[in-house]
Parts: C-alpha cells; structure tokens; sequence
C-alpha cells in the first residue's frame, strides 16, 4: 500500500474533512498539545475539551481535576491556570486530572475523533511520533490547529519537521506539503520566534512558556492518542 502524508491546517468553520481512514496528528505547539503532552508525560491524566459548556460537567464528574486553559489567550474564569505547560509541570500534584481547553487546538482533537487514529504530538516528540507512524499507519494527515483564520509559524515547523522525515522513509508528499517541507527544512527550532503567537506569548509575560518550547525540543521518546476524550500513552516504541 502507498504511504502518505499532508500537512494541513485546521479551520474552526471548515472542520477536519478526511476520512476515517486518515490518522491525524494534531498539532498545536503555543500550546495545548505541549501542554496535553506534559501532563500525560509528567504521570497525569488529561481531558481536553472543545468549550468551557463541555468542561464545566465534566469537572463535576472528576475528582478534585485541575482547569486548564484559555479561550482567545485569556484564562476562564474559576480555572486554575492558564493553558500553560510551565505552569502544569511545577503543579506538585500529579493524581489530580487535567480538563484542558483551549481557543482551537482542543477542538480540533474533538473534531478529529472520526479518524481511524488520533495522535497528540508537539515540538518535544515529534521524532518519536515520526517512528510510530512509520510503525503502524500508512495515510497520515500532520494538521496544525489555525488559529484566528492562520496556519501559525511553531506549527507549520512541527510539521514540516514531520512531514520531512516521513518523506525520507518512503512517505509520499500530497498537495503542498512537498512546498511546507522547504519552507522549514534545516531552520533552527528559534525559527518559531517572531510569529504572532510567540509574539502573543512575549507581550502577555508569558514567557517561561516560549523559553520551555524552545528548551524541550525533541526530548521525549513517547507518543499519545487521543482517545475515547483523554489524552493516553501509546504503547512503547519497539
């Protein structure tokens, strides 16, 4: 079977529109699936969800969870903290669960879920979510989380970074893929800077956040699914 890979852009209005038969990694690197990613990896569990209606019941069913998150770059009101993976990692409580949400990197997980596998992946596994991919799948979609109408710069790298290494193990490039690839190929990860997002995080004294981006780059060696509405480890690399 021919292998391959798109990188694309996920819109609010327009929705996920692949087949079941796709496996989506979601990306969204400033920063909810950095953030889901350091929750899992720290030993916690983690609930993403598409609106502040959907985390409000849920809350009622966890016990004592932690909210996390923002909706257009402000934290809710009675949640604990921001969407902010510096933050959740120094948080001392590890059994406490997480309902993440965020303005569209969470609902692009939800709206994935008709996908024959949804994968969370960031800037800190994306080596590691490139080998389960060549592993297990043959059709994948590497689909950043657009933000305010945009394809966000930390996003389009993580996937250009993707998309190129599957390239190289037999992965045929679909649409404009091949063009995202060598827009990125070979640029530092500090490549990120200088976007709106970054830029956002940099105005707001946010930071410590860009600063752990930047600083846990490719550190992980573990992959997670999104699956039946939680954030959960894969299945360790052979």
């Amino acid at each position: 079977m021919e292998k391959t890979v798109v990188i694309d852009c996920f819109y609010e209005q327009l929705g996920v529109g692949y087949a079941a038969n796709h496996t989506i990694v979601a990306v969204d690197v400033i920063r909810s699936t950095t953030t889901a990613v350091t929750a899992v990896a720290t030993g916690r569990r983690c609930f993403p969800v598409p609106s502040l209606e959907a985390a409000v019941p849920l809350a009622a069913r966890l016990d004592r969870p932690l909210l996390v998150g923002e909706l257009g770059g402000y934290m809710p009101f009675g949640f604990d903290m921001n969407n902010s993976p510096v933050r959740l990692a120094a948080f001392p409580d590890t059994s406490r669960p997480v309902i993440l949400l965020s303005t569209s990197g969470t609902k692009l997980l939800h709206e994935a879920r008709a996908a024959e596998k949804v994968y969370v992946a960031c800037l800190r596994n994306f080596s590691a979510q490139v080998r389960r991919i060549c592993e297990h799948h043959t059709t994948v979609v590497l689909m950043g989380a657009g933000t305010r109408g945009e394809f966000r710069e930390e996003d389009e790298l993580c996937c250009a970074w993707m998309a190129e290494l599957l390239i190289a193990e037999g992965f045929r490039p679909l649409g404009a893929t091949g063009d995202v690839v060598k827009r990125w190929s070979g640029r530092p990860v500090d490549a990120l800077l200088g976007g709106k997002s970054s830029r956002y995080l940099q105005l707001t004294d946010q930071t410590d956040d860009l600063d752990f981006i930047l600083e846990h780059c490719d550190d992980l060696n573990e992959t997670f699914v999104f699956d039946d509405d939680e954030v959960k480890p894969a299945p360790p690399l052979r």
